[in-house]
């Protein structure tokens, strides 16, 4: 009998020791996967990047809403370019991003609800190198509403 009440001590200490083990673990994990966040990125409202434009400061401005989002529009902000979140790492090789410095100002947005698009999108670019991403925030919605400057989309 005696044997078995100290196996059985014996089992609750390690399961004991193992659940401890396992939450100061856990919390080290926690503790390490939240500062291996992806980088904040900061916002840009339409107002002022319509005063960038109209002052002609050079900026990139990246259109990543969804296909169906771009395709039921006619047009686009002036001179943005139109690239689908998922290719766009694939697409920074290529013109024109490919030609984009990497410290130029970047300003990406999109028609989600809450940005989530283009957040991605900016933390892609951040990633990638570049130094200087925005977010337009209210994207698409906030600069018609703004009513900044617009263009056709190109047919092709």
């Amino acid at each position: 009998m005696k044997s078995k009440l100290r196996a059985l001590r014996l089992l609750l200490l390690t399961i004991c020791w193992a659940a401890a083990h396992a939450v100061g673990h856990n919390a080290f994990l926690m503790e390490h996967l939240q500062t291996k966040q992806e980088p904040q990125v900061e916002r840009i409202t339409a107002e002022k990047l319509k005063a960038q434009l109209a002052a002609h400061e050079r900026v990139t401005i990246i259109d990543v809403r969804s296909s169906k989002s771009y395709n039921a529009s006619n047009s686009k902000i002036k001179d943005s370019i139109h690239v689908s979140l998922r290719r766009l790492n694939f697409r920074l090789s290529f013109p024109p991003l490919k030609d984009v410095p990497r410290d130029s100002e970047v300003v990406t947005y999109c028609a989600c609800p809450k940005d989530e698009s283009s957040v991605r999108a900016a933390q892609v670019l951040l990633a990638a190198g570049f130094k200087r991403v925005l977010v337009l925030d209210g994207g698409w919605q906030m600069w018609l509403r703004a009513n900044g400057q617009l263009e056709p989309k190109s047919k092709t």
